[in-house]
């Protein structure tokens, strides 16, 4: 072969020689640039574009560093990402494997939390109405912590020294780390199955927001918000702020804080009950001065001093009340006598006896029906020959037949 003469290579091996060139300078790239075109296939796998004013580079992150992510990838955002740039020698292309992957502008544990926190928000797990009140009087009380833990100390003190009549419950789950979330939710859900518990309390002492982010997981808030027992969260130290806290019944800036919310203060409720039994002493024997002051007044009473008086008053007005019944009786029966002679002249004035006794009379003509007042004859033209007439006068009935009848000529 001639020194000048060229060598040929096939495509496999010049795309061999440039992803052993590549990925021998490459071993760990840190590029910063957009997200876009992000897509998560269904084998979990996110493939994405970086891109900046003149430029893109085409990346992947396995399912087994996006499983890892905090915070949710979505396109615009700026990142740095970390990792090798590999050549897919199939298709002769090349790509950033990423294996790590940090937010601009904002930390990705900060930024991981203001995401869940408008997730949350959204779907209304922060809401007041959905807050139940914490009860008074607690029967028993879980602690869901870590047991060895300064945090469960603090409480148990806290609680035994407010209020020792409570019954207490520790359900032992870790507080930071891998696993933490699912062992926090599982406990809250356990706790809440245990008979008479009416109050839980979850959280731990302070802490990097790397050691508190187990109470910003999405399984804890979920846990917390079905829970049917109220539940008090109290993470870290009064500056920190989770996402249990926000969908917690009732925050607490301290786990000794969330014993005292937990219980009643003892010496306040004795104070109180001394008061309020200071005051019924009190309201009762003003209530008995009262009685004893109506009781006198009745007994000076003269229905009790002198009762037949009232009998003799009684007696008096029944006997008056008749006096005066018999005087309008009397009375009432004159007027109806008078008013009843007064009618009985005007209708003796009235009488047909009256007009007999001046000499006048009645005549009807006899028939076999009962008279009437159309039987008085009034004219001749109700005669006939052979009429057998009934002739009334003052002092009794006189009976004729009528023999002839003539008409009077004027």
């Amino acid at each position: 072969m001639s020194l000048l003469e060229p060598e040929i290579l096939s495509v496999t091996e010049t795309t061999r020689q440039v992803k052993n060139l590549v990925e021998a300078n490459f071993p760990q790239a840190w590029v910063i640039g957009e997200i876009s075109n992000c897509t998560v296939a269904s084998s979990g796998h996110v493939y994405l574009t970086l891109k900046d004013d003149s430029a893109q580079l085409r990346a992947v992150i396995w399912k087994r560093t996006a499983s890892r992510l905090k915070f949710q990838i979505e396109d615009g955002m700026e990142v740095v990402a970390v990792g090798p740039i590999e050549v897919y020698q199939a298709r002769g292309t090349y790509q950033l494997n990423i294996e790590q992957l940090i937010p601009q502008g904002v930390g990705a544990l900060e930024l991981a939390f203001r995401q869940m926190q408008e997730k949350l928000a959204a779907e209304g797990l922060f809401n007041p109405e959905h807050k139940q009140p914490i009860p008074f009087f607690p029967r028993k009380i879980a602690l869901v912590t870590s047991p060895t833990s300064a945090a469960v100390r603090d409480m148990l003190q806290v609680i035994t020294r407010r209020w020792n009549a409570v019954d207490l419950v520790i359900v032992p789950v870790a507080v930071q780390g891998e696993g933490a979330a699912g062992q926090i939710a599982a406990g809250i859900e356990v706790a809440s199955q245990i008979p008479n518990v009416d109050t839980i309390i979850t959280g731990r002492g302070g802490g990097s927001l790397e050691d508190l982010w187990a109470f910003n997981e999405e399984v804890v808030a979920r846990a917390i918000f079905e829970c049917p027992i109220p539940v008090i969260s109290a993470v870290g130290h009064e500056i920190d702020i989770s996402i249990a806290d926000l969908v917690a019944d009732r925050r607490a800036l301290t786990p000794s804080e969330a014993a005292e919310l937990a219980v009643p203060l003892q010496s306040d409720i004795l104070a109180t009950l001394t008061h309020w039994g200071d005051q019924l002493t009190t309201h009762l024997k003003q209530r008995a001065q009262q009685v004893r002051l109506q009781l006198d007044a009745l007994a000076a009473h003269p229905a009790l001093t002198r009762p037949l008086d009232m009998i003799h008053n009684r007696v008096s007005q029944l006997d008056e009340l008749d006096r005066r019944l018999i005087r309008s009786t009397r009375e009432l029966i004159s007027r109806f006598e008078s008013e009843t002679k007064r009618l009985s002249s005007a209708l003796d004035a009235l009488s047909p006896l009256k007009v007999l006794n001046r000499g006048y009379s009645i005549t009807r003509v006899e028939t076999e029906s009962q008279t009437t007042e159309t039987d008085i004859v009034k004219s001749i033209k109700q005669l006939n020959v052979g009429d057998t007439l009934q002739t009334h006068v003052t002092d009794g009935v006189i009976f004729s037949q009528v023999q002839k009848v003539v008409e009077e000529t004027s």
